[in-house]
């Protein structure tokens, strides 16, 4: 009898990238500086385009019976959100109450981290990438995978994780026989697996202790704020996607564990969507491809329990692409059509409910949407 076991060894080559080296962020020709962006809600907002007029007034309205009716409203935006300066008006949206949950990819939670820790952001992708230092910059790779380390060992998001980070300006790394012990005495709880990230990361020359990284500009964090005002905020990377990866203590089992957490409570928000409203803000990919998956998990769970699916919202999709002109109202363009391809309008119009699309830059819908929806006291 055989009792040789069969080689699991990978068939596939790998590249070793615990040796990658960072540098200081210091160091980098920052190409965006956030005194020079800033747009604060007192500000008077541009001119907003007279053919997305009818639109802006129904998205007013639409959130409006939304936040009466105590139904959610959700801002899924990108990234130039943040990098053009809009992080004081979302916190603005935040404060007042009109917005309930708020949805970024990697690099909108990297672009507020960098702005609320030294007040600059934005890297020459083109030069950078020629030289081997695009995304290897110590202090930004670092922090966040610190923070969604730290957070992971409580069964934090990524959001949650990381506007703690900020707010609290740093977090602590626990001792490796800390961990160990927990592992042993809980080898099924919930959040084992994050502690043996942690575990691997400290045995590979992680230095345990307090971390203290100030942040700087932390009144104008957008995932700060939405921790310590308890919005859900909620991170949606994707693998490979973000500049974190350029980091010798990249793991993806960490980015994918505080992604995962995110849509579960992204989800919840979608529960309550009903009579609510989502926001897609300059998102051509994360913003459908995460919601579309969503709806369909909240009504696999409802129809479970025989309850009905979400009706009555609607969306209001933002970007600076034309769409083609063509009229959502009157369905999806037939397959032969350019603007079938345009998959942040397509998908939404999928989604039930009403989907309007504007055509304006971000900043400017996000400004003259704060300005026109006022105080709650106001509607």
């Amino acid at each position: 009898m055989n009792t040789s076991h069969p080689s699991f060894d990978s068939i596939y080559p790998d590249l070793d990238t615990s040796t990658i080296r960072v540098f200081p962020l210091e160091k980098r020709r920052s190409m965006t500086q956030l005194k020079d962006v800033l747009v604060t809600p007192s500000e008077e907002p541009k001119a907003f385009p007279t053919e997305a007029e009818p639109q802006l007034q129904s998205c007013v309205e639409a959130i409006r019976r939304a936040r009466s009716q105590g139904a959610a409203v959700i801002l899924m935006y990108g990234a130039h959100l943040i990098k053009n300066g809009g992080s004081a008006l979302l916190i603005e949206l935040m404060r007042r109450g009109w917005v309930t949950h708020l949805a970024t990819n990697g690099a909108g939670a990297i672009h507020d981290w960098e702005f609320s820790y030294c007040g600059v952001s934005t890297e020459s992708v083109k030069d950078n990438v020629a030289r081997g230092i695009f995304g290897a910059w110590n202090e930004t790779g670092k922090n966040i995978l610190l923070a969604l380390m730290c957070g992971g060992i409580r069964g934090w998001g990524f959001g949650e994780s990381l506007g703690y980070w900020v707010m609290e300006n740093g977090g602590v790394v626990p001792e490796a026989e800390e961990l160990m012990e927990k592992i042993c005495q809980y080898p099924t709880d919930d959040n084992t697996a994050a502690r043996a990230d942690f575990l691997f990361a400290i045995n590979n020359g992680l230095r345990t202790g307090r971390y203290r990284t100030r942040h700087a500009n932390k009144q104008t964090s957008v995932v700060g704020n939405a921790w310590k005002l308890k919005v859900p905020f909620t991170v949606h990377p994707g693998i490979g996607y973000d500049i974190f990866t350029v980091n010798p203590f990249y793991n993806g089992a960490v980015i994918g564990r505080a992604g995962g957490i995110d849509f579960r409570k992204f989800s919840a928000s979608v529960e309550n969507l009903t009579n609510g409203v989502v926001l897609s803000v300059g998102s051509a990919i994360m913003a459908p491809q995460v919601f579309e998956k969503s709806l369909s998990v909240v009504h696999n769970l409802r129809f479970q329990k025989k309850r009905p699916p979400i009706t009555g919202h609607s969306f209001y999709v933002v970007d600076l692409q034309e769409g083609g002109k063509w009229d959502w109202s009157q369905g999806e363009p037939p397959k032969d059509h350019p603007e079938y391809y345009l998959r942040f309008c397509k998908s939404f119009s999928r989604m039930g409910g009403e989907m309007k699309y504007l055509c304006c830059d971000n900043i400017t819908f996000i400004h003259n949407l704060l300005t026109r929806l006022g105080t709650r006291e106001d509607s």
